[in-house]
């Protein structure tokens, strides 16, 4: 499954005064005539909810050089209890009223729900698409791309653990110094037998 190409995305939603969105990674087209795509969101999103109210949606085509706030932002807290749109210095949108990000994008998709499936943890909507707009000509930021260039790399432990390792039964004992008559008190085995750390 992990060979599939998947996209990143923001998806945007709009109930009364509200706006949200959330970080997504299925949104296909599905036709051609009609213009029509496909999209998956968790049932439990806030966003997924607006757009089964209220049948409409915007979806922002990130590019390579959306930095991690963008994803920190849009899909590390849930817009349940805050605003989403709280930092933003831009109100950008679409001639369904809905928001759409205009920086590190290539395009928006606006569409209106005709129809959805319970996919389990997931609802699928299908919508036609009702206006798109080219942004830019940077590429499109794929998940492989997300994780191999964006997403921070785990940082090793600062204090690097010193000691020896049983080559027998694993056993570690942490010093700088194993003594020559140490013996491992769980196989028994001598000094001979560790390796340092």
């Amino acid at each position: 499954m992990f060979k599939l190409s998947y996209g990143l995305f923001v998806l945007t939603a709009k109930d009364g005064q509200k706006d949200n969105g959330c970080i997504v990674n299925t949104v296909i087209q599905v036709t051609a005539s009609p213009m029509r795509i496909a999209l998956a969101v968790n049932k439990t999103n806030c966003t997924a909810e607006m757009i089964a109210k209220t049948g409409a949606f915007n979806v922002s085509v990130l590019t390579e050089n959306a930095p991690f706030r963008i994803f920190e932002q849009f899909g590390f807290h849930s817009g349940k209890n805050s605003n989403k749109f709280a930092n933003c210095d831009y109100d950008t949108r679409t001639a369904n009223g809905i928001r759409y990000l205009p920086q590190h994008t290539n395009g928006v998709i606006s569409a209106t729900v005709t129809g959805s499936y319970d996919c389990g943890t997931h609802t699928m909507f299908i919508a036609d698409v009702t206006e798109s707009l080219v942004l830019s000509s940077e590429p499109s930021m794929t998940y492989q791309y997300y994780f191999d260039h964006v997403k921070p790399k785990p940082q090793p432990s600062q204090e690097a653990k010193k000691g020896f390792v049983c080559k027998i039964c694993g056993y570690m004992f942490e010093d700088n110094t194993l003594p020559k008559d140490f013996v491992c008190p769980l196989c028994k085995h001598g000094s001979d037998d560790f390796e340092p750390l």
